[in-house]
């Protein structure tokens, strides 16, 4: 059905010796896409050669090439050559199941208001321990509504990048991928949050994720805390923060500290810090006072538009804040964020 036409977007640099593995993964779909796009970012290793056999397997492989420029400049050149309504993302070191296109591209027919959905991803190969990168996942992996995804994006990137299935059209009515200072997928995610687009996250485990020491996770500063922290302040404030009078930040450890710098430099009306630590109570942080979280309702009262942005990571602490909130009267998504 031209309906359910997916085109699949994968960037490859150098990936030799997982290439063959992916394309083996796009090759089993039940539902088979009517092209693979693939991007050769300038490899210096054997992935021409795995392209070009390929090729003379898969007449709808199209290998656009190119020098080495980044995957960000990558994804966009193929994004621009896709022809299918619907794209599916893949990294050439990942794994789709069989059943990935089928249910993504039946989901998105069926809810025309969903520009992006996900899936459960697991780490490949199977039975890693992945550390940061498991507790990651296992996050991710939790939010499935739209209302979750859109709730939780400034704690981190709430889809696993090359498990997505997304809408061409809206992903190019917000400019597609863009190269800059941080990472394109988040980057993306929050502008089409800003333009009011739907997510969704299917239940199943449909993308097997590699995790290596190479990763761009942990060798590109694109992804360093700074500029992940960065990328928040920039979207909090061109989006939830916009029209506050005020301000607080709940947290004045690390995270907030490093988080309130980025704010102030966007003219966030950053007012206050709240904390549960004594020996900070009664400090300031960027000049601003440190008050008891306690205090939070008064401080709240005292200005016509606030909002909180908490930046506290520990997920203990996560869930003692949220009820606290709620019993203030707090509404998360609405009055509140977490980002950190």
């Amino acid at each position: 059905m031209a309906s359910l036409a997916v085109s699949v977007l994968m960037p490859v640099y150098n990936a030799a010796a997982t290439l063959d593995e992916a394309l083996a993964s796009l090759a089993a779909q039940m539902h088979p896409a009517v092209e693979w796009v693939v991007v050769d970012d300038g490899s210096t290793d054997a992935t021409p050669q795995i392209l070009e056999a390929w090729q003379r397997r898969v007449p709808f492989l199209r290998v656009l090439r190119g020098p080495h420029q980044g995957v960000a400049r990558a994804l966009q050149m193929g994004l621009e050559a896709c022809r299918a309504p619907y794209i599916a993302r893949m990294d050439a070191d990942d794994w789709a199941d069989p059943t990935r296109f089928d249910l993504q591209a039946k989901f998105l027919a069926a809810h025309p208001d969903v520009a992006v959905v996900g899936s459960r991803v697991r780490l490949h190969p199977q039975g890693f321990q992945g550390g940061g990168m498991q507790a990651y996942l296992d996050w991710q992996n939790r939010l499935l509504s739209n209302e979750d995804i859109r709730r939780e994006i400034f704690i981190e990137s709430p889809f696993v990048h090359p498990s997505v299935m997304f809408r061409r059209d809206a992903v190019l009515a917000v400019g597609g991928y863009r190269h800059g200072p941080w990472l394109e997928d988040y980057d993306l995610w929050l502008r089409l949050y800003l333009a009011g687009a739907r997510f969704a996250k299917l239940p199943q485990v449909l993308l097997a994720w590699r995790d290596h020491a190479q990763r761009v996770t942990r060798t590109d500063s694109r992804a360093s805390l700074e500029n992940m922290l960065r990328l928040k302040a920039a979207y909090l404030a061109q989006g939830p923060l916009q029209a506050r009078d005020a301000v607080i930040v709940w947290g004045a450890g690390m995270a907030g500290r490093r988080l309130s710098k980025h704010l102030l430099r966007e003219g966030v009306p950053l007012v206050a810090f709240v904390d549960v630590d004594p020996r900070k109570i009664g400090r300031t942080r960027r000049g601003k006072p440190i008050y008891a979280a306690e205090d939070l309702p008064a401080l709240w009262a005292q200005h016509r538009n606030p909002a909180v942005v908490v930046a506290v990571g520990a997920r203990t602490a996560k869930d003692l804040i949220r009820p606290r909130l709620t019993d203030w009267g707090l509404r998360e998504g609405k009055d509140w964020w977490f980002a950190a």
